[in-house]
């Protein structure tokens, strides 16, 4: 061609060049191409209109579903769309490979792509070689495609910003691992360091809290959302003339930034550096833009999970108190566990009051409901007991006031809730207790022999259901060396345990271990949300699990501290006290229970048996014969295998028993003869007011 002449088509030049040219328009789903490239797709050598199926016929089919990841990923960063295609025969025969080169648009309106480019025929490279790592077919697709796979997985498991970090760090991408990683994260107009992988300590340092505006690669990848790519250190140093002396001390050959976008919105950058040079070929780009985006998804969930748990810590430790002063001559230990989904709160709390007559309140309840009104309403329970327990009210008066606010406050509401609660006023010097009840379960004590029994005590209502409800107050005394147990329905039943089942597997734990109280706390959870409840499994499989708090209350002297380990040679007094009124005759039945517990270790189950018939006996002749209610106390004294039970049943009737000689058919008269006939000893006690009526058995071997 001679100087001045005027250039040749340029169809003719790349006819000459054997290069094909193709336009794609993804809205009208046609594909026009040349005569050049007709022939490349194996079809007659002039131009021609077909469709995207006709099109996709010719072409290997997991390369047509490369063509469209690559293009998304031109669009994406603005690039040229770069890809090798397999051409196919009408038998599924591989006659060629070409090279795509095309420049994509996206028109947002249509929501469709248009791509003009260029066809032109290419060696297909052998398997494993540069060359075929670098195109779209081969072995390194394959390994490429098992790597996003194994990358996906590991970042969805991640549940913590550094466990991301941890798997991003050990990725070992197939064929152009980067050794220098580093997260970049948005602070208000600042770029912070999230973690880093292959540089020194403080290596971060000139990075940190750098500005967006900087010239430096994450800044300009955080400020426009495109990937930056930069294959060699003159490309670095030529783009990023300012920020170049930075980089240039760590020797890496190529970098890749590339934005943590989620949602649309760009979150940070992700930068991969590399020791060698890294062509950043249409396919490496696409790999890297994958894990990019996976990345980001990783982080954007272990974020929020981590600001749900420092939400869920925050309420809870504001909610929950401490167990305040140390009380003279009594212990206290505690625990709250919230269930095991949502944002870990709920509506059980407990809760220790000073009171100003120098007593001491013990609280424990549960909200109906395990999410966030749950534990607000807790809240506001708690600090509203508090308040009445402060101004010195009693139990039952507490309870009476508490029932009232919680149903002014729910009343209006669509969703009307109620809770359960146990209120206890102790006397540290005497140990006195005197509790009121609100559809919570009945305290556990556990003797100082080990030996545990629940204590009945009356109770009212669940708080909030009626304004106007009454809450009687039951009165005991916990004796030195004794542990008293006050929980929720959720340490029992949690499990798939109903509350009877339930209550044997604490009670096991309660009975046998001999820690401290904070050990014996750890205990009881450990039984139920460890690993060991799972192999003791209750009969409610479906149950669902439950907040748990528990509270433990020790009365000082041999058996509150089991430092020692020595309970079996502790012989301290036995004892449970009962009241049984005219109007609450099924309260004998309770009575007869309580005496069982209390024997549970009894060498002989026959004198068990004589026992509960003989205290039935006392108690029903106490109801029938007379109008004054009964007080039962037992007591076991002694060693092992040679203890004494004395069992006393008091009333306020000055009538005392008469022996009397029943007919066969005669329905009563025979207690007496029964109480001669079965206990050891027995008689009866006149008092200035009333009698009491009380029998002995000695243990005899079973």
């Amino acid at each position: 061609m001679r100087t001045g002449e005027s250039l040749p088509p340029v169809g003719e030049v790349l006819a000459t060049l054997a290069t094909g040219v193709w336009h794609w328009d993804t809205a009208t789903g046609q594909v026009t191409v040349d005569a050049e490239a007709a022939r490349l797709l194996g079809l007659p050598a002039e131009q021609t209109t077909l469709t995207e199926a006709q099109t996709r016929a010719r072409l290997h089919p997991v390369d047509w579903n490369e063509i469209t990841g690559v293009v998304q990923l031109a669009v994406a960063e603005g690039t040229l769309a770069e890809v090798r295609i397999r051409i196919m025969d009408g038998q599924g025969r591989n006659i060629r490979t070409v090279r795509s080169r095309s420049k994509p648009s996206f028109d947002p309106e249509k929501r469709a792509y248009e791509l003009i480019g260029t066809l032109q025929e290419v060696t297909e490279p052998e398997p494993g070689t540069p060359a075929g790592r670098r195109a779209v077919t081969g072995d390194w697709r394959r390994s490429r495609e098992a790597f996003l796979l194994d990358a996906g997985r590991a970042l969805a498991e991640a549940r913590s910003t550094s466990e991301v970090l941890r798997v991003a760090a050990a990725l070992s991408m197939p064929g152009f691992s980067p050794d220098g990683l580093a997260v970049f994260g948005v602070e208000a107009d600042r770029l912070t360091i999230i973690g880093h992988h292959g540089h020194q300590p403080g290596d971060e340092g000139p990075f940190s809290h750098m500005a967006l505006d900087t010239d430096y690669p994450a800044a300009e990848v955080v400020r426009t959302g495109r990937a930056v790519y930069l294959s060699t250190p003159d490309q670095y140093k030529s783009r990023y003339p300012v920020t170049w002396p930075l980089a240039k001390h760590f020797g890496r050959q190529s970098w890749a930034f590339l934005p943590l976008t989620v949602a649309g919105r760009t979150m940070g950058a992700w930068m991969a550096a590399f020791t060698y040079p890294v062509a950043f070929t249409p396919d490496e780009r696409s790999v890297l833009t994958t894990v990019a985006r996976m990345l980001a998804q990783a982080l954007s969930r272990a974020g929020l999970a981590e600001s749900e748990r420092e939400l869920t810590d925050g309420l809870q430790r504001s909610m929950l108190p401490t167990l305040g002063p140390e009380i003279p001559g009594m212990s206290v230990a505690a625990r709250y566990v919230p269930t095991g989904g949502g944002l870990q709160v709920g509506g059980d709390w407990y809760d220790m009051i000073p009171l100003p007559s120098g007593r001491f309140a013990f609280v424990i309840g549960d909200v109906q409901g395990h999410d966030v009104r749950a534990a607000g309403l807790m809240g506001q329970l708690r600090i509203a007991l508090r308040a009445y327990a402060s101004e010195g009210h009693r139990p039952d008066a507490v309870l009476s006031r508490a029932s009232r606010f919680l149903h002014g406050i729910t009343s209006d509401d669509d969703d009307l809730r109620f809770a359960t609660c146990l209120y206890a006023e102790a006397d540290p010097v005497t140990g006195t207790l005197d509790v009121a009840r609100a559809g919570h379960p009945d305290p556990a004590i556990r003797m100082a022999d080990g030996t545990v029994l629940t204590r009945p005590t009356a109770g009212g209502l669940p708080l909030g259901i009626d304004p106007d409800a009454d809450y009687p107050t039951t009165r005991f005394t916990l004796e030195p060396g004794e542990t008293m147990m006050i929980c929720t329905d959720g340490l029992i039943e949690t499990g798939g345990h109903d509350l009877e089942t339930g209550w044997q597997r604490i009670r096991t734990i309660l009975e046998e271990h001999k820690g401290d109280l904070d050990e014996l706390s750890d205990a009881l959870v450990q039984a139920v949300h460890g690993p060991s409840s799972h192999h003791t499994t209750g009969p409610l499989a479906d149950r669902r699990e439950d907040d748990i708090a528990v509270l433990l209350l020790c009365r000082q002297g041999k058996g509150c501290d089991h430092e020692d380990t020595s309970v079996l040679e502790r012989h301290p007094v036995r004892r449970t006290m009962l009241s049984v009124a005219q109007a609450e005759p099924e309260r004998v039945a309770t009575a007869r229970q309580q005496l069982r517990e209390l024997l549970h270790d009894w060498a002989s189950p026959e004198q068990v048996d004589s026992a509960v018939l003989l205290l039935s006996e006392l108690l029903t002749n106490v109801l029938v014969h007379t109008d004054a209610d009964a007080l039962l106390l037992a007591e076991v004294t002694g060693e092992a295998a040679i203890r004494r039970l004395h069992v006393e049943v008091t009333d306020t009737s000055d009538d005392l028993p008469h022996r009397r000689r029943p007919g066969e058919l005669a329905s009563s008269g025979r207690g007496l003869m029964l109480i001669e006939l079965l206990a050891n000893a027995w008689g009866v006690d006149p008092r200035g007011e009333g009698k009491s009526i009380w029998f002995e058995l000695y243990e005899e071997a079973g």
